[in-house]
């Protein structure tokens, strides 16, 4: 007599892993920028400042988070970076608006302006819209180790190659 063996049912239940989320109280995903966030110079009148940014979800094994803001819409066949912040703590889950400059442990890089810190949106008048990715890096590590004056090409090279996750944002504007 052959033996019947009956396994019980087992029932899963799936945890879809939580993508990690980018959101901000100033700028909106499609939305057109205040002038406060707009550079001060190269034929722009703005504020300068850094939106406020929060960020949630961040994978098991962050050590450190980046934020970049970027322009893919630049005249300049290599789009525009106005912010590239590393080794901000993994403790830290948002920044308050005009935080550039006063980010406890993080190391603000040079933007396409020449700049250290944020620079605000600033297209060519005439130039139409332009988009701004605002993207939160999820990294393993504690710091982001980078040659002294490292281009922004080779940091979001670095970005693109070691991030856990990532989560971008994007606004709009347009010189008035």
């Amino acid at each position: 007599m052959k033996a019947r063996y009956l396994l019980p049912l087992l029932t899963f239940t799936a945890f879809a892993a939580q993508a990690m989320t980018i959101s901000s109280q100033d700028i909106q995903e499609g939305s057109p920028m205040a002038n406060t966030f707009a550079y001060k110079g190269f034929g722009c009148s703005g504020g300068n400042q850094s939106p406020q940014l929060s960020w949630q979800g961040a994978p098991a094994g962050t050590g450190s988070y980046a934020i970049t803001a970027y322009d893919p819409d630049a005249p300049t066949g290599s789009g525009w970076w106005h912010w590239q912040v590393v080794n901000i703590p993994a403790s830290v889950h948002s920044l308050k608006r005009d935080a550039s400059g006063h980010i406890q442990g993080a190391d603000e890089l040079t933007n396409d302006y020449g700049n250290k810190g944020f620079g605000g949106v600033c297209p060519p008048s005439g130039d139409g819209m332009h988009r701004y990715q605002f993207t939160v890096w999820a990294l393993p590590d504690a710091r982001l180790e980078l040659p002294a004056n490292a281009s922004a090409a080779l940091v979001g090279y670095l970005l693109n190659a070691k991030a856990l996750d990532k989560a971008t944002l994007t606004a709009t504007y347009v010189t008035p």
